[in-house]
């Protein structure tokens, strides 16, 4: 139902954009003859209803149609982005639970001390500045003036594992900091509300070291919300950060979603949404899936 819901939305939304794409795409090589041809092969001269119901036919056996900008397969141009995508999204998030973990753990274990409050300073700050602003600083320092990292640009892992790595840094710290910003205050306010429960006193006061304690009792309760908020920040990264995208000319789906819209690319821009809707659907389901892993209680 949801993605039945998004398909007629992001269709209806598309064609209400102005603007042909069938003109964008022929460009200064535009005839009638051919305008016309192209309009016919692309679908674009039937109903808006004969159009939705033949895309979302050939959407569920796989088939997201053409380009009209390049006249290659959507599937193919999504499954060259897709790689790009994947890598970002994953080292980002590894970025973001590094910084966030021991970050609010520590602050929530040791509150209004120097440390709490240099952790809602940095977690303020990195919710504050924008990433593109962030992407530019440390361009400017680590590829300028310092010269250790390249600006930018993507190397697959499997040509060159070391140019891989070195290329995946600088964008993966600007979305880690961001996403791992946001992560520490759940981590926080989860650990302070795990350690005033009941259970826990009552674990304290039976004499139960404090490790034992903080591991079994603390710890698990505070997962659920931490897998929460991860999950959703995975969803968001996995959907394309547009801007941290181009300033680092990542080629990842985010991108290709920015240049169908300004195309007018229709196959382009429904199949790459249509698959964010997906990877939220998926990411939500292994998420409520862990909460039975997680806590027992969930299971009965």
């Amino acid at each position: 139902m949801v993605l039945a819901g998004v398909s007629v939305l992001v269709f209806s939304l598309i064609h209400l954009v102005d603007g042909d794409p069938i003109r964008l795409a022929l460009g200064t090589r535009f005839s009638q003859e051919t305008y016309d041809a192209l309009r016919e092969r692309s679908g674009l001269d039937l109903p808006l209803v004969q159009q939705f119901f033949s895309w979302a036919g050939h959407a569920l056996t796989g088939d997201l149609g053409v380009s009209f900008r390049s006249g290659e397969p959507v599937t193919a141009l999504v499954g060259e982005r897709l790689p790009a995508t994947l890598t970002l999204a994953f080292a980002a998030i590894l970025v973001a639970l590094l910084i966030a973990v021991p970050l609010g753990t520590i602050s929530a274990l040791r509150p209004r001390s120097v440390i709490d409050r240099l952790a809602t300073v940095i977690s303020q700050f990195g919710i504050s500045v924008p990433d593109f602003w962030m992407a530019i600083v440390l361009i400017l320092v680590f590829a300028g003036t310092l010269g250790w990292l390249p600006s930018g640009g993507y190397v697959p892992l499997t040509e060159d594992p070391g140019e891989w790595f070195r290329r995946l840094v600088l964008p993966a710290i600007t979305t880690g900091v961001v996403s791992g910003s946001v992560i520490t205050r759940f981590v926080r306010s989860s650990v302070l509300e795990a350690l005033g429960a009941d259970h826990v006193r009552t674990a304290q006061a039976k004499g139960l070291p404090a490790r034992q304690v903080f591991t079994w009792h603390v710890l698990r309760n505070a997962l659920l919300p931490l897998v929460t908020v991860t999950g959703v920040q995975l969803a968001y990264l996995l959907s394309g950060v547009v801007v941290v995208e181009i300033v680092f000319s990542w080629p990842g789906l985010g991108q290709l979603a920015l240049q169908s819209v300004q195309d007018r690319d229709y196959p382009v821009l429904q199949g790459a949404v249509l698959l964010f809707a997906i990877v939220f659907l998926v990411i939500n389901l292994l998420v409520d899936l862990l909460y039975s892993r997680i806590d027992p209680r969930i299971r009965r």
